[in-house]
């Protein structure tokens, strides 16, 4: 992997991986869209079951994205990785999308189950805390000119907050909760029918291949806008030397 921290290396990994994930989400995204049509409905909580298929998926996508982000910070101020920080810049917007879809879906699925739009329990809350510290990450990097400062800064608070992730998965079993216990990877086998579980996989590795596709192209674009700047800021100081050598060559001859 080392070899890909240098950014001509992974600007041609990238353009070679995301043709071929585009593909792959789209086709996934489809399957998974039109099984989960089909699927029955559940004996308790009717159709409305059916929005599990984007909830769930954005949940484990708003969670494994921190975790890359995490691992990005640790490569920026551990081992000063070249992509590092901007793979972390490109994470953190795709992340608070994925969790604003999980808070979105959840509202919508929590109003009929729980005749309400929100409540303030454990893992609510701390998915919560997980989309303001995406916001603010994405602030951060808005924030400082210096992208070597807002890389470290970023870096930081992301092994902060990445307290908060084991908060959210194990908030169910710490505290008494409305929302329900994990059912799908637990001790003794998935608790969902097979009918309801293969859609749901294939939308969580749909979901999982579109992020990658996605960050990907996001960090691609970083890298190019990265360069794109140091050549308009290299082009400007050759624009101005001629300019000074001008000035100072009138300078003397107004002297003379």
């Amino acid at each position: 992997m080392l070899r890909y921290a240098n950014p001509a290396n992974f600007l041609r990994l990238a353009g070679f991986l995301i043709p071929p994930l585009a593909v792959v989400t789209a086709g996934l995204l489809a399957v998974g869209l039109y099984l989960a049509v089909l699927a029955p409905a559940d004996y308790q909580q009717g159709e409305t079951v059916k929005i599990m298929y984007l909830h769930v998926p954005a949940a484990w996508l708003s969670m494994f994205v921190y975790i890359v982000m995490t691992a990005s910070a640790l490569g920026t101020l551990v081992w000063r990785h070249p992509v590092a920080d901007a793979a972390q810049k490109a994470a953190a917007p795709l992340g608070a999308g994925f969790t604003f879809i999980c808070l979105a879906t959840g509202s919508l699925w929590g109003k009929p189950m729980w005749g309400t739009w929100w409540v303030w329990d454990a893992r609510l809350t701390s998915v919560l805390v997980l989309f303001l510290l995406y916001l603010g990450l994405v602030a951060v990097w808005q924030t400082f000119e210096d992208q070597g400062r807002a890389a470290r800064a970023a870096a930081i608070l992301t092994l902060v907050g990445v307290v908060n992730i084991p908060i959210i998965h194990f908030s169910v079993q710490w505290w008494n909760t409305l929302h329900q216990a994990a059912s799908v990877f637990r001790m003794g086998g998935p608790a969902i029918s097979r009918p309801l579980l293969w859609p749901l996989l294939i939308m969580a590795v749909a979901f999982t291949t579109l992020f990658l596709t996605l960050h990907l192209m996001a960090v691609r674009n970083e890298i190019l806008r990265r360069r794109l700047r140091r050549l308009s800021i290299l082009e400007a100081s050759a624009a101005e030397t001629p300019i000074a050598t001008t000035g100072g060559f009138a300078d003397a001859l107004a002297r003379n």
